[in-house]
């Protein structure tokens, strides 16, 4: 598994935007600036933060984006899944999935089963309001 800078943009982003909660509306162009991230590229990453409900967005002098829930309810695991879909190791894990006709032969099933349980639980531990701590 690998994220992609998509995912990796997005945490930075709502990361960059948490620290500034108390300043209201964070411009998307400061973030960037601060980043060191296209603005063009992090206008894709942030319509779908916002797309997927993590962002609330003002338009017109003195808007930009905020959090609209505390920091501690964003679940890294969420955030990373909005940008890069379901996080299971192999297809026949993802969410959705009819049974794998090989299920009951598969040899390596319980293997990825674990791994998929070990990438949820490590990501689910965290919450933008612990990497702020760090």
């Amino acid at each position: 598994m690998m994220i992609s800078t998509k995912g990796r943009y997005a945490m930075r982003f709502l990361l960059d935007v948490a620290e500034r909660q108390g300043d209201g509306f964070v411009p998307l162009k400061d973030v960037a600036a601060r980043q060191e991230i296209s603005e063009k590229y992090l206008e894709i990453v942030v319509k779908e933060l916002v797309k997927g409900g993590l962002l609330d967005t003002l338009r017109g002098k003195g808007g930009g984006y905020r959090l609209n829930r505390p920091p501690e309810e964003y679940s890294v695991k969420a955030i990373i899944e909005r940008m890069e879909g379901p996080l299971a190791p192999v297809a026949c894990l993802e969410p959705g999935q009819g049974t794998c006709p090989r299920r009951g032969g598969c040899r390596t099933l319980s293997l990825w089963q674990g791994l998929d349980k070990v990438i949820s639980d490590y990501l689910s531990r965290f919450t933008l309001a612990d990497l702020l701590r760090e």
